[in-house]
């Protein structure tokens, strides 16, 4: 299973695993796949130690780091939490108590400006220095071209940059502005996504790019699909929801076993959580806030988040206390392919069992031209 892109970076597997989680990162690293662990919920320090435990556990082999980068590097905003309206914070207060979400106990997380920062110039530049001062083997942005400074950096530093897109015009556009591995990612994806299909977006992406390597994104969980995925021109496979049902995942108990539940009919492309069209389970919160009677319609990015953010996290100590009404609200970002994920596995048996159903899907298919 070698393309030039696996033997460029170094992977005995072109298994791309993206994840919030270091402990999905480094076991998917560790089993020959590429680990790419998502920045945008920490600060630089948090980062940094992040990081460094990686390091200290897949013993050089390759990993990589995914960062929300906008796309001009300005100065910082403060204060941000000022620009939401006051109906924002009130319907919130009005779901606490239709569903009947109790107050956590303890602290309160993050203030709202450090939620914020993270999307913001100054929070990415400080991930992006983080990042390239440990050995990894790539840079993403998650979302949009990435800046100049962005690109410039990771050059110096001898690290490819990657880039996600949802149609051929995102794609010429990240070419444009340096990207050196575009990530084509169907809207059926956890996240942000856009709305054309894997099986359409793909071999498009790979016609309009040149030379440049593409990975697939998009219901991709199995071996089967990485097959279609590298049949359709694409390089590798960019996974992201399939890791969310792992041992190691860091999701949240009672979303995981509302994914472990669900069908491919129980997500939905919504604003609700960032701002911006993201991928996520159907939940109450969902359905309030894009159709409910009393909905002042989502804001955008960062305001939406921190909004969100906020809430998710006395709705998450609630549903993990068994609150029925919280659990209705819980969500979290997964893709259609959430209907094939029934089980809970640790990630290294996720990464063998793809590579053997792609092995089984690629002699299935030789056989057909003999």
């Amino acid at each position: 299973m070698r393309t030039p892109l696996s033997e460029r970076l170094g992977v005995e597997f072109p298994l791309f695993a993206f994840s919030h989680c270091r402990d999905v990162v480094a076991a998917v690293t560790n089993a020959g796949g590429f680990g790419v662990l998502g920045a945008v919920a920490y600060s630089p320090e948090e980062l940094d130690t992040e990081l460094t435990w990686i390091d200290e556990r897949v013993g050089g082999r390759p990993y990589g780091v995914d960062v929300l980068v906008p796309g001009k590097i300005e100065g910082p905003r403060v204060n941000v939490a000022e620009f939401i309206p006051d109906r924002h914070r009130d319907f919130v207060t009005y779901l606490f108590g239709k569903y009947g979400v109790a107050a956590a106990a303890g602290p309160a997380g993050r203030s709202a400006d450090e939620i914020a920062g993270r999307v913001t110039a100054a929070g990415a530049t400080g991930l992006i220095d983080v990042a390239l001062k440990h050995p990894i083997g790539l840079i993403a942005s998650a979302l949009g071209p990435p800046p100049p400074e962005m690109v410039a950096r990771a050059r110096e530093a001898g690290v490819p940059v990657a880039a996600l897109v949802g149609t051929v015009e995102h794609a010429r556009r990240q070419v444009a502005a340096g990207a050196d591995i575009i990530v084509a990612q169907g809207g059926e994806a956890g996240g942000h996504t856009g709305e054309i299909s894997t099986m359409v977006l793909v071999p498009q992406v790979v016609d309009a790019v040149g030379d440049l390597p593409v990975l697939a994104a998009g219901g991709i969980a199995s071996g089967r699909q990485m097959a279609a995925a590298m049949a359709l021109g694409a390089q590798g496979v960019w996974c992201g929801s399939v890791w969310l049902t792992t041992e190691e995942a860091e999701t949240p108990p009672a979303v995981k076993r509302k994914m472990l539940a669900a069908t491919s009919l129980d997500t939905v492309r919504s604003r609700s959580r960032t701002g911006k069209p993201a991928r996520q389970l159907s939940s109450a919160w969902t359905t309030e806030w894009d159709s409910g009677p009393e909905s002042p319609g989502p804001l955008g990015m960062p305001l939406q988040m921190l909004v969100a953010e906020a809430a998710m996290a006395r709705i998450g100590a609630a549903a993990e206390r068994g609150e029925p009404g919280a659990i209705e609200l819980a969500n979290y970002f997964v893709g259609q392919v959430v209907g094939q994920l029934n089980q809970v596995r640790p990630a290294r048996e996720v990464v063998y069992d793809m590579v053997s159903e792609f092995a089984d899907a690629v002699e299935r298919l030789s056989r057909l031209s003999e």
